[in-house]
Formats: structure tokens, C-alpha cells, sequence
């Protein structure tokens, strides 16, 4: 109800009316009224709001979510392992490290560990009864036993190759090796090289070092006495002081290979846990824009309600205007109307994009993160596109007449 005009005193002598004033509370209340009666169309409308919002909120979420696990396994597993790998000569021919390189790279001060894997020719089967190729894209290699805390492995099942274990026929699955096997066990024989080894343990996913996922790993000594190994490495895991890391990459090439440096390459496996975070984070951009367009949509939606509101309360806009109301009340009034809509949406969305981000990284194992800037800029993007959709609806019912609008009814 509109409070009776209250009469004032002009300069001329004649009574003049002052508009009753309407209270913030009492707004809300007019916006809050036209929303109440019509329920399935503001959950409508809203619902668009609130899947651009939730849209928005998980990709970010997700994200961010993804973000703490590299940061996660990164602080778990340390950002000091360096990786020592031949190169290739100018003719683009394969070298190969020199069988003492293991044990040079030892002898730099700040190494704290160093480990080496080496490629043999053997394959690996299930069982003899395999045909002949069908290895499923799986190595063997040779590995030193002191490989697993270089690179931050753990065993899954059993254990891994000892000083009791690593001069005989006995072998560690990695995780995707173990998988496309269908071996885990330990205990069970496995046809490698044409001759049965024992399987002593299966690793779990190895991410500093996923080469060795899809690896049979035997012990150093038994690849050279059982697969016909040549004892060069392959690969040289190095473990170095956190504040050494830089100065170790500079002189590996050189201690590695002292007569051919250029042909050794040094990396550090971090940078391409890093490197694979920042090509996520370009699809996010993606998927932000997605949901940017998401809740455009719902924005439009909005306004579309907001006029066709207007168009059926023209009754009811002429008879406010009829006791008193200003254009100024009825923009509002509309205005108000919008911001709850859009309100309720970027509400509803916020909870909805929660519980997915929530969901999907509780799937996956990873720590549930949903940044409050995302949160405020969802909240703050729905203000935003009510109020610009509720612009030109308001503005039009504020411009009807009293008795055009009592005319229509």
C-alpha cells in the first residue's frame, strides 16, 4: 500500500502534494511481491543465471582444484630432480652415456641421490604362449635399487628389487605395465626375455618419472647376466640440494659425458608438471568464455521476463501511478524485481558450481578449492547483468500513463 500523499506549503500560497517516500525495506517488499506470483517463471529465468554462474564457478574450482594437486605432489615429491638422458649427435644418430656415469655424477658435492635406469632389448609377456610383438608398448629396463627414492616412487604391492632380490630373475611391474599385464600379485611368473621371472612388487604411478609406469624393471646385475644387457644408462636420476639445483644442471653434461657434453640432455620433471598445469589453464580461459556466453544467455532471459512482467502488470502499474506513486518509485520498484532475480540465480549457481567443483575433486583425490574472488565475481557478474536487464523494462513501465495503463486493463 502507498501511504496517503501528505500536503506542504508553496511559495505561491496553493497546497501542493509531496510523494510518500518509499523505505529500502518496502522495495524489496514490491520487488519481493512480483516475484512471489509468478514461481515457475522466476525459476526459469533464474535458472539460467544460476548455470552461467555454476559454469563459471567450477571451471575455476576445477582449476584451482587441479592447481593444489601439482602443488600438492610437487611439495611431496620436490622440485630438486634433475634428469639425465643421451642426446643425439649431428647426424642425428642416438648416443649413449658411458658405463661410469652413474658414479661420476655421484661425486658432485651437492647430489644427494642418483639412480639409473638402462633400456635392454627383452619384451615382456603375460606368458610364453604370447605371440611375438604383442608386448602392449611395454619396456624392460634395468634399474638400480636405490631408483625408487630417487624419484619419489612407492610400492603398491610387495617390494621393490634389493640387494637379495636385484641378481636374480625377479622383476617390479610399474602401475600401467602391471595394468595391461593383469599381474599384481607377487609371487607370479612373468615371461620376460624368453625365460620366467618372478614378480616382487607393483608400483603406484610414478608422476616425476612416468616412464617407468609402463616398464618391467629388473635389478642391474640380473639384466646383465639374464637380458644381455650392456650396463650403459639410459637415464640418470639425480637428487640435489633445493639450493643447488641450478648449479648441479649446469655441470651434469659435462660430468655425465666429459668427452662429449653436447650430447647429453639435462631436464627437470617439475617443469613439465608445471608446463602441463599451464596448457590446463588456457582451457580454462576457454571454458570461462563458455560460461561468460552461459550467462549472457541467462541475462537475457531475464530481461525477456522483465518486459513480458511489465507488459501483464499494466493494471497494476496504472493503479499505483493512480495514488500516488512517481516514475522514479516504479523504476525502482522493476529495477528491484530484476536485482532479486538475478540474485537468486547467482545464488543458486554459486551452490550448485560449489558442489560440482566439490564432487569432482573429491573423485579424483584431489583438496576441494573454490577461490573467493570466483565466488564474489559470479555474485557480482548477476548484480551487474540484472540491473542492466531490468534497465529498459523499468524505464518503460515508469512511462505509462495512469489511464493508459487502467485503459489496458
Amino acid at each position: 500500500m502507498i501511504p496517503a500523499p501528505r500536503r506542504r506549503g508553496s511559495r505561491s500560497g496553493r497546497a501542493a502534494l509531496r510523494p510518500a517516500r518509499l523505505r529500502p525495506a518496502d522495495v524489496v517488499r514490491l520487488g519481493g511481491t512480483g516475484l512471489r506470483t509468478r514461481p515457475l517463471r522466476v525459476f526459469l529465468s533464474a535458472l539460467g543465471i544460476a548455470i552461467g554462474v555454476a559454469a563459471m564457478i567450477a571451471v575455476v574450482g576445477i582449476s584451482g582444484s587441479g592447481q593444489a594437486e601439482v602443488d600438492r605432489r610437487l611439495d611431496a615429491l620436490g622440485t630438486n630432480l634433475l634428469r639425465v638422458a643421451p642426446g643425439a649427435t649431428l647426424a642425428g644418430q642416438r648416443t649413449r652415456l658411458p658405463v661410469e656415469a652413474v658414479r661420476m655424477i655421484d661425486r658432485i658435492p651437492p647430489v644427494r641421490e642418483v639412480a639409473a635406469t638402462g633400456t635392454t632389448d627383452a619384451k615382456v609377456y603375460r606368458n610364453e604362449r604370447i605371440a611375438v610383438g604383442r608386448t602392449g608398448s611395454l619396456s624392460v629396463l634395468a634399474a638400480d635399487d636405490g631408483l625408487l627414492p630417487a624419484v619419489g616412487g612407492q610400492v603398491r604391492r610387495g617390494r621393490w628389487l634389493d640387494a637379495a632380490t636385484e641378481r636374480y630373475p625377479a622383476v617390479v611391474l610399474g602401475a600401467t605395465a602391471a595394468r595391461r599385464l593383469d599381474l599384481y600379485a607377487p609371487g607370479t611368473r612373468v615371461w620376460i626375455g624368453g625365460r620366467w621371472f618372478s614378480l616382487v612388487g607393483v608400483l603406484d604411478p610414478v608422476p616425476l618419472a612416468p616412464e617407468l609406469d609402463g616398464a618391467a624393471l629388473v635389478g642391474w646385475p640380473a639384466a646383465r647376466t639374464y637380458l644381455r644387457f650392456d650396463g650403459h644408462p639410459s637415464t640418470v636420476y639425480v637428487r640435489t640440494e633445493d639450493s643447488a639445483v641450478g648449479a648441479v644442471r649446469a655441470v651434469l653434461p659435462a660430468t655425465a659425458n666429459p668427452a662429449k657434453p653436447a650430447e647429453v640432455q639435462v631436464s627437470r620433471p617439475s617443469d613439465a608438471l608445471a608446463a602441463r598445469e599451464a596448457t590446463e589453464s588456457a582451457l580454462t580461459g576457454l571454458l570461462l568464455g563458455l560460461g561468460g556466453v552461459a550467462l549472457l544467455v541467462g541475462g537475457v532471459g531475464v530481461g525477456n521476463t522483465m518486459v513480458i512482467s511489465v507488459l501483464e502488470r499494466r493494471p497494476e502499474i496504472g493503479l499505483r501511478r493512480a495514488l500516488g506513486a512517481t516514475r522514479g518509485q516504479i523504476r525502482t520498484q522493476f529495477v528491484t524485481e530484476s536485482l532479486l532475480l538475478s540474485v537468486i540465480g547467482g545464488l543458486g549457481g554459486t551452490v550448485l558450481g560449489t558442489l560440482i567443483t566439490a564432487a569432482y575433486a573429491l573423485g579424483r583425490g584431489w583438496p576441494t578449492v573454490v577461490p573467493v574472488w570466483a565466488t564474489a565475481a559470479g555474485v557480482g557478474a548477476t548484480l551487474v547483468i540484472g540491473m542492466i536487464a531490468g534497465l529498459y523494462p523499468a524505464v518503460r513501465a515508469s512511462r505509462l500513463a495512469p489511464t493508459v495503463a487502467l485503459a489496458g486493463s
